[in-house]
């Protein structure tokens, strides 16, 4: 087993509250913008892209003794209660909240700044330790934007999108696998911490309930639940004309005697225009 670092290293893992994919979302305008029908009345959960990153985060820690793994989430501390209660059983962490919207329909921007004056207020923050986590995208803000800009305002210039692996060699180096097209993968090489990477899905599986690790977070989530500081996102200089389902466009012709080569050709015309 590797131990890349004496001291271990200092993740803070960026990830909010997003509505149950399974459910159906229909956006509508409302008198403060837009939101989402019933939002209130949707089941809450992390982010998948977040969630990928906290158990990367879990499992990086536990290969480097002396590691501590920060969950930062913003949005409306009700619904960070509801998914604390399965999140908790998950991995091992602090938890830091922000009482705030959790909307998609939010400044990109707004949040960066929230949520990195968030992890600069971390009691005993180590920048030569740090490890900034978070989703490559978002079910809910999808922006692909947010976590470049909290690594900007941190002065962290080492960033990874699309990772779907870190491998820390003995010397702290750490190897970092990225997305690119064709299905293929970027290796990278980078001196150390500090570094943020934006997660894919990772190469693990969603760890099973323990009550224990559960048992042991409420240590800090409750508290932290309690602390949760109410921000509020002005929205300035953003606005939205329209929210709308996407629309299902349909063209069905019954044709005879031509051959699979003409329909082939036919359907990538059709794509094409």
């Amino acid at each position: 087993m590797i131990f890349p670092m004496s001291s271990g290293y200092q993740i803070v893992v960026c990830g909010s509250v997003v509505p149950d994919p399974l459910q159906t979302l229909e956006p509508v305008s409302g008198p403060s913008g837009p939101a989402l029908k019933n939002e209130t009345l949707l089941p809450a959960v992390l982010d998948p892209w977040a969630a990928h990153a906290l158990y990367e985060a879990a499992n990086l820690a536990k290969t480097a003794p002396g590691s501590k793994v920060w969950l930062l989430s913003l949005g409306p501390k009700a619904k960070l209660q509801q998914m604390m209660m399965t999140v908790a059983q998950k991995a091992l962490f602090e938890f830091i909240a922000l009482d705030g919207p959790a909307s998609g329909f939010t400044d990109a921007a707004e949040v960066a700044a929230l949520l990195a004056e968030s992890i600069r207020a971390i009691p005993g923050l180590d920048r030569s330790r740090l490890l900034v986590f978070g989703g490559w995208e978002s079910a809910s803000r999808g922006a692909g934007a947010t976590l470049q800009m909290v690594g900007e305002r941190l002065g962290i210039l080492d960033q990874f999108q699309g990772v779907d692996e870190l491998r820390p060699d003995a010397d702290g180096t750490l190897e970092i696998l990225e997305r690119i097209e064709g299905g293929r993968y970027q290796v990278s090489r980078c001196a150390g911490p500090p570094a943020l990477l934006g997660w894919a899905t990772g190469r693990l599986p969603e760890p099973k309930n323990n009550p224990h690790v559960g048992m042991i977070n409420m240590r800090t989530v409750m508290p932290g639940l309690q602390r949760a500081k109410p921000v509020k996102l002005t929205g300035n200089g953003v606005t939205f004309a329209e929210v709308s389902m996407p629309k299902q466009m349909r063209e069905t012709r019954i044709v005879n005697d031509k051959s699979p080569e003409d329909i082939a050709r036919e359907i990538v015309d059709w794509i094409r225009a």
